[in-house]
């Protein structure tokens, strides 16, 4: 048993593609064990982020996430973290299968509408960092 974590983007959510998403997570048979709509705080962002730092897009990337609204969800199951990768499509939406979030949902790489955890030590970094009160 996994527990893993999605962040969707302000674009996501000014599309109203939060329950959307949520559904598909939970059509999975996976758990909602954590759901928050927040304004991110730059230095969360920031902190999230940091292996990208010294990359070029890092400073846009955190520009568009702190630019509105972001739900953090914490999701639990077998292979969470394989699963939600998986469901999420490629980084980039072009390159997204049809019947992935992605791939059904998004058209650029700047607003591909999620992030999801890369593996299990990046999804209890995230979680902690996203989630610092715990989830259920």
């Amino acid at each position: 048993m996994e527990t893993t974590l999605v962040l969707i983007k302000p674009g996501g959510v000014q599309r109203n593609l939060i329950g959307e998403i949520t559904r598909r997570i939970e059509a999975r048979n996976l758990k909602v064990t954590g759901l928050k709509l927040i304004n991110a705080p730059r230095t969360t962002v920031e902190e999230h982020y940091a292996e990208h730092k010294e990359r070029p897009f890092f400073t846009s990337v955190v520009d568009y996430l702190t630019s509105g609204p972001i739900v953090a969800i914490a999701v639990q199951g077998d292979n969470a973290v394989k699963a939600i990768r998986a469901m999420m499509g490629a980084t980039n939406p072009v390159d997204a299968a049809p019947g992935t979030v992605r791939g059904d949902l998004a058209l650029t790489i700047e607003d591909n509408l999620t992030h999801s955890s890369s593996d299990p030590e990046a999804a209890a970094r995230e979680l902690a960092l996203w989630f610092p009160e715990g989830t259920i």
